[in-house]
Order: structure tokens, then C-alpha cells, then sequence
């Protein structure tokens, strides 16, 4: 009698999964269908499904370096160079989409100190320690000796947050210019830094060194910079580095980069150009968020091209000089962009005196 019972039961149940299995999508039933005490989505009427991840939309797709043979022997070059020293670049750690086309086009961005970061901010894949390994005292020659290989006019120089130094390897970055000064003085250097704690003889120290731009990025919007950045890095507080920056330095470029699609809204992101040009800013490169793993923040939505265009004409409204589209990244054909620059600075030497805008600096040539 138990046994029939028992069989009975096994039966009904069969039969319950088998009607619950025509009514799934192809996927079929999923480990919880067949947790204890849980019943198939199918028949308890609940659409609630598994979260899906967003999907990428057709604009965003990277740039095969294949695509020719001078492109492919080049990124292969810059490959080998980087594998050989033992160069940390935020192309590989910051996983930047256009690695491909960067490095087939001959250039990369070098981050120095090291391969990990005392902050934490929630966009950023680059691992984190409170107490990473030391710089590495010979990396000043080793930078210079890789970029003199790749024969390129124009570098980006990174670096992860130092808040273990007590410097935060501000001697190191000036260092590392100078050594690539030294071997190519024509050479253009940006430097992407962080912002020192807002420590100014610090910054002056990195501007002192010869570098062309000094670039420092906001990021996001203010509302949102306390849920993406680390705590230690503040909104005012990166306006006051770049706004020290250019009146330190009137005739470096003072770059900065925002990120959309992280929940901001049209107006912040308005305002985030008025401060950013208030502070001397003269170029903003605009970005899709991209989340590089799943313990990172989530795209709020992926932005379309168009409006992209859009705050690129927002931008150059305010007298800035925009980068702006899904793929491009703060230094994503740095030199180009630099050279855009240099070029409007000229033509407005030649028309004579410019009108300099509320809370910028004018710019020496």
C-alpha cells in the first residue's frame, strides 16, 4: 500500500514537470524548478524571470587590429614590447575596447607604479590593495626605453592611486616624464593622474616635470560620485585639481573624461561641463560605461550615437574641444586630439587677443 502511494506520488509529480516543461522556453527548467518546496514558474503564473544581463547594442563592437598587415605587425610589436618588460598598460587593466585599434595603431597608454590601485571606485577593474608592492625604482628607463621602440610622437602615462606613498608617487610620474624627455625630447607626454589628495606642491611637482596635458577625470556626475568613485575621491575636489592645474601651468592642456550611462541625468551632465569648463578645462572626452565584470555597477542604459553628437555640440558651445562617442575612452587618439588643440591655438594667436571665458586661464602658446 505505501509503496503504491509512493509510486503515485512520483507519477503526479512526473507529470506535473512535464506539463510545466511544454509551457518553458526552450531552455528549459532551471535548477530551482527542482529545489524542495519550489514550483515551475509556468504553473504558478508568475513571469518573474532570472535577471538577464543587458545586451550590447550593434554601435558598440571593437576594432579588429587585423584589418590590415601594417596594423597587425604593429599591434604584435606593441604586444611583444609590453609582454617583454613587463609593462602594466590600462589598456589590458582597465580592459579598454579600443586596445585593438590603439596598439595596431602604434600607441598605448603605460601605467606606472604598478598594477594596483589603494582605491576602490565600483567602475574600475583594476585590482585594489591597501598596501600594493613598491614602485618599481627602474621603471622611469623601462617606460622610455619601450616607448623609443614604438617610435610614436605622443604617450599617454597612467598611473594607479598611490595612497600608501607618501608622496602618492608624484616623484615617480615626474621622474618617468623626464626620462622620456630626456630620449625623445619632441615626444608629447599626457599624464592621466589622480588627484594627489588634492595636495597642491604635489601637482606642481607632475606639472613641473615637462608634461604637455595633465589630465585628471571627473568621471560622472556630482550626484552620483560618492555610489561610483572611491570615497576619497571627490567631485570638488577633482574641479580644484584641474582648476590648480591650469593656473600653475597657464600653457599645459587641462584635459578631464565623463562616462554616461550610469544613471545621470541630462541636466547634471550639463552642469558637469559648466564646471569642468569654469575650471579651465579645454578638453572632455565623452564615453560609454561599459561594466567590465559582474561584481561591478550595472549600465543603466546603453546611450545611442546621436547623443553622443549631442554633447559634443553641448561641449564646444562652451568653448571646449570634445571627444564623443560610444567607444572612446580619455585617451583614446590622445595625440589627435592634442594636435586639434595646438592647432586652434595658433589660429587664434594669429587673429590676436582671445576672449577668455569666466574662470579659465588664458592659455600661453
Amino acid at each position: 500500500m505505501l509503496q503504491g502511494g509512493l509510486v503515485r506520488r512520483a507519477g503526479a509529480a512526473w507529470r506535473l514537470q512535464t506539463k510545466a516543461a511544454a509551457s518553458l522556453p526552450k531552455d528549459g527548467l532551471t535548477l530551482a524548478d527542482f529545489m524542495p518546496g519550489a514550483a515551475p514558474a509556468a504553473l504558478t503564473g508568475s513571469s518573474a524571470r532570472r535577471p538577464q544581463p543587458m545586451r550590447k547594442p550593434p554601435w558598440l563592437k571593437m576594432t579588429n587590429p587585423n584589418l590590415t598587415p601594417e596594423g597587425a605587425e604593429r599591434y604584435k610589436e606593441v604586444r611583444a614590447t609590453i609582454k617583454e618588460t613587463g609593462l602594466a598598460t590600462v589598456c589590458q587593466e582597465a580592459r579598454c575596447p579600443n586596445a585593438g585599434e590603439c596598439w595596431s595603431a602604434g600607441t598605448a597608454t603605460v601605467m606606472i607604479m604598478g598594477d594596483t590601485c589603494t582605491r576602490g571606485c565600483r567602475f574600475c577593474s583594476v585590482a585594489t590593495s591597501r598596501t600594493p608592492p613598491p614602485p618599481d625604482v627602474d621603471e622611469p628607463r623601462k617606460v622610455a626605453e619601450a616607448v623609443t621602440r614604438w617610435g610614436v610622437d605622443y604617450i599617454v602615462l597612467t598611473m594607479v592611486d598611490r595612497d600608501d606613498l607618501a608622496d602618492q608617487g608624484a616623484a615617480h610620474v615626474a621622474s618617468t616624464v623626464r626620462e622620456l624627455k630626456q630620449r625623445q625630447p619632441d615626444l608629447k607626454v599626457e599624464t592621466l593622474i589622480g588627484d594627489f589628495q588634492g595636495r597642491k606642491e604635489l601637482i606642481r611637482e607632475v606639472l613641473e616635470s615637462g608634461m604637455d596635458v595633465f589630465a585628471h577625470n571627473v568621471e560622472t556626475v556630482e550626484r552620483l560620485t560618492p555610489t561610483v568613485r572611491d570615497r576619497r575621491a571627490g567631485y570638488a575636489q577633482t574641479m580644484e585639481v584641474l582648476r590648480y592645474a591650469k593656473q600653475a601651468r597657464p600653457d599645459v592642456v587641462t584635459k578631464s573624461s565623463i562616462m554616461l550611462g550610469l544613471g545621470e541625468t541630462d541636466e547634471e551632465v550639463h552642469q558637469t561641463l559648466r564646471d569642468l569648463s569654469a575650471a579651465g578645462v579645454e578638453m572632455v572626452t565623452f564615453g560609454q560605461y561599459l561594466q567590465p565584470t559582474k561584481r561591478h555597477m550595472k549600465v543603466t542604459r546603453f546611450v545611442p550615437p546621436e547623443e553622443f553628437d549631442q554633447w559634443r555640440v553641448a561641449g564646444e558651445a562652451l568653448g571646449l574641444h570634445v571627444a564623443s562617442g560610444p567607444m572612446v575612452r580619455s585617451s583614446y587618439r590622445a595625440g589627435d586630439f592634442y594636435k586639434s588643440i595646438y592647432k586652434d591655438r595658433m589660429a587664434k594667436a594669429d587673429r590676436g587677443p582671445i576672449e577668455v571665458r569666466p574662470g579659465s586661464v588664458q592659455p600661453a602658446l
